[in-house]
Protein backbone atom coordinates (compact mmCIF):
# COMPACT_ATOMS: atom_id res chain seq x y z
CA UNK A 1 0.00 0.00 0.00
CA UNK A 2 1.43 3.47 -1.15
CA UNK A 3 1.60 6.26 1.04
CA UNK A 4 -0.74 9.05 -0.49
CA UNK A 5 -1.38 12.54 0.92
CA UNK A 6 -5.13 12.78 1.36
CA UNK A 7 -7.54 15.97 2.05
CA UNK A 8 -10.45 14.94 4.18
CA UNK A 9 -13.30 14.62 2.31
CA UNK A 10 -16.07 14.72 5.06
CA UNK A 11 -17.83 16.99 6.25
CA UNK A 12 -18.91 17.15 9.85
CA UNK A 13 -21.98 15.48 10.90
CA UNK A 14 -23.54 18.12 13.25
CA UNK A 15 -26.46 20.39 13.84
CA UNK A 16 -27.68 22.64 16.75
CA UNK A 17 -28.69 20.35 18.72
CA UNK A 18 -25.31 18.57 18.88
CA UNK A 19 -23.94 18.35 22.62
CA UNK A 20 -21.33 15.95 22.23
CA UNK A 21 -18.75 15.31 19.47
CA UNK A 22 -16.94 12.17 18.97
CA UNK A 23 -13.95 12.69 17.55
CA UNK A 24 -11.92 10.24 14.87
CA UNK A 25 -8.26 10.72 13.73
CA UNK A 26 -8.83 10.35 9.61
CA UNK A 27 -11.15 8.70 7.64
CA UNK A 28 -10.38 4.82 6.81
CA UNK A 29 -10.02 4.22 2.83
CA UNK A 30 -13.35 2.72 2.97
CA UNK A 31 -15.06 5.55 5.14
CA UNK A 32 -13.61 7.86 2.24
CA UNK A 33 -14.91 5.74 -0.57
CA UNK A 34 -18.08 5.19 1.00
CA UNK A 35 -18.63 9.51 1.80
CA UNK A 36 -19.30 8.54 5.44
CA UNK A 37 -18.06 8.13 9.26
CA UNK A 38 -16.99 4.21 10.50
CA UNK A 39 -18.13 2.87 7.16
CA UNK A 40 -16.12 -0.43 7.28
CA UNK A 41 -18.05 -3.38 7.97
CA UNK A 42 -16.02 -4.83 10.73
CA UNK A 43 -16.01 -1.06 12.74
CA UNK A 44 -18.11 -1.55 15.57
CA UNK A 45 -19.17 2.19 15.97
CA UNK A 46 -22.46 1.75 14.56
CA UNK A 47 -22.89 -1.39 16.69
CA UNK A 48 -21.61 -0.08 19.69
CA UNK A 49 -24.02 3.28 19.27
CA UNK A 50 -27.04 0.47 18.34
CA UNK A 51 -26.15 -1.12 21.72
CA UNK A 52 -25.47 2.35 24.06
CA UNK A 53 -28.93 3.76 22.70
CA UNK A 54 -30.72 0.88 22.61
CA UNK A 55 -31.91 1.08 19.52
CA UNK A 56 -31.74 -0.80 16.48
CA UNK A 57 -28.48 -0.75 14.04
CA UNK A 58 -28.81 1.89 11.57
CA UNK A 59 -27.74 0.32 8.19
CA UNK A 60 -27.79 3.21 5.16
CA UNK A 61 -25.81 6.47 5.46
CA UNK A 62 -28.78 8.51 6.03
CA UNK A 63 -30.09 6.39 8.97
CA UNK A 64 -26.97 6.92 10.37
CA UNK A 65 -26.16 10.61 9.72
CA UNK A 66 -30.24 10.55 11.86
CA UNK A 67 -28.73 8.73 14.62
CA UNK A 68 -26.45 10.56 15.21
CA UNK A 69 -28.28 13.84 15.61
CA UNK A 70 -31.35 12.63 16.96
CA UNK A 71 -28.59 11.88 20.20
CA UNK A 72 -27.16 15.21 20.30
CA UNK A 73 -24.30 13.62 18.75
CA UNK A 74 -21.47 15.30 16.42
CA UNK A 75 -19.13 13.30 14.03
CA UNK A 76 -15.59 14.26 13.20
CA UNK A 77 -11.91 14.05 12.69
CA UNK A 78 -9.24 16.02 14.03
CA UNK A 79 -6.94 15.77 10.91
CA UNK A 80 -8.04 17.66 7.84
CA UNK A 81 -5.42 16.57 5.69
CA UNK A 82 -2.43 14.19 6.05
CA UNK A 83 0.38 11.88 4.16
CA UNK A 84 -1.32 8.26 5.38
CA UNK A 85 -0.62 4.61 4.60
CA UNK A 86 -4.00 3.21 3.31
CA UNK A 87 -5.91 3.58 6.99
CA UNK A 88 -3.55 3.39 9.33
CA UNK A 89 -3.74 5.84 12.07
CA UNK A 90 -0.01 5.34 12.99
CA UNK A 91 1.60 6.28 9.30
CA UNK A 92 0.06 9.35 8.87
CA UNK A 93 2.22 12.34 9.01
CA UNK A 94 2.58 16.22 7.61
CA UNK A 95 -1.07 16.71 9.51
CA UNK A 96 -2.95 19.41 9.34
CA UNK A 97 -6.04 20.17 11.77
CA UNK A 98 -9.82 20.55 11.02
CA UNK A 99 -11.04 23.67 12.70
CA UNK A 100 -12.48 22.08 15.39
CA UNK A 101 -12.88 25.31 17.83
CA UNK A 102 -14.78 26.94 14.93
CA UNK A 103 -17.47 23.71 14.95
CA UNK A 104 -17.78 24.19 19.13
CA UNK A 105 -18.47 27.99 18.69
CA UNK A 106 -21.01 26.75 15.68
CA UNK A 107 -22.45 24.11 18.21
CA UNK A 108 -23.93 23.19 22.00
CA UNK A 109 -20.66 21.13 21.84
CA UNK A 110 -19.79 20.63 25.38
CA UNK A 111 -18.30 17.50 25.47
CA UNK A 112 -15.51 16.06 23.04
CA UNK A 113 -14.79 12.52 23.07
CA UNK A 114 -11.95 10.35 21.09
CA UNK A 115 -12.18 7.52 19.30
CA UNK A 116 -9.04 5.63 20.00
CA UNK A 117 -5.44 7.18 21.62
CA UNK A 118 -4.39 8.09 17.83
CA UNK A 119 -7.55 10.22 17.90
CA UNK A 120 -6.63 11.33 21.45
CA UNK A 121 -2.99 12.11 20.75
CA UNK A 122 -3.64 13.92 17.56
CA UNK A 123 -6.31 16.39 19.07
CA UNK A 124 -4.35 17.24 21.87
CA UNK A 125 -1.45 17.88 19.59
CA UNK A 126 -2.89 20.24 17.59
CA UNK A 127 -6.37 20.94 18.28
CA UNK A 128 -6.66 20.96 22.11
CA UNK A 129 -5.45 24.79 22.71
CA UNK A 130 -7.56 26.47 20.39
CA UNK A 131 -10.64 24.46 21.45
CA UNK A 132 -10.82 24.69 25.52
CA UNK A 133 -12.52 21.62 25.99
CA UNK A 134 -10.93 18.75 27.63
CA UNK A 135 -10.98 15.40 25.44
CA UNK A 136 -11.84 12.18 26.84
CA UNK A 137 -10.11 9.35 25.39
CA UNK A 138 -11.96 6.14 24.67
CA UNK A 139 -10.64 2.81 23.20
CA UNK A 140 -10.66 2.39 19.62
CA UNK A 141 -13.63 0.97 18.09
CA UNK A 142 -11.73 -0.15 14.99
CA UNK A 143 -11.29 -3.42 13.94
CA UNK A 144 -7.69 -4.03 14.51
CA UNK A 145 -8.43 -3.10 17.98
CA UNK A 146 -9.48 -6.54 18.81
CA UNK A 147 -7.98 -6.86 22.48
CA UNK A 148 -11.47 -4.93 23.31
CA UNK A 149 -14.73 -6.86 22.95
CA UNK A 150 -18.12 -5.71 22.31
CA UNK A 151 -18.63 -5.74 25.79
CA UNK A 152 -15.71 -3.68 26.92
CA UNK A 153 -16.37 -1.32 24.47
CA UNK A 154 -19.75 -0.69 25.68
CA UNK A 155 -18.77 -0.79 29.31
CA UNK A 156 -15.73 2.06 28.69
CA UNK A 157 -18.17 4.17 26.08
CA UNK A 158 -20.98 4.34 28.57
CA UNK A 159 -19.82 7.58 29.64
CA UNK A 160 -21.04 9.58 26.37
CA UNK A 161 -24.60 8.46 27.91
CA UNK A 162 -24.16 11.06 30.90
Amino acid sequence: MSVQTVVHPLAPVWNENSRILLLGSFPSVRSREAGFYYAHPQNRFWPLMARLFDEPLPQATEDRRDFALRHGIALWDSIESCTITGSSDASIREAKPNDIARLIRQTGIQRIYCNGQQSYKLYQKYCADSCGLNAVPLPSTSPANAAWTMERLAEAWKVILA
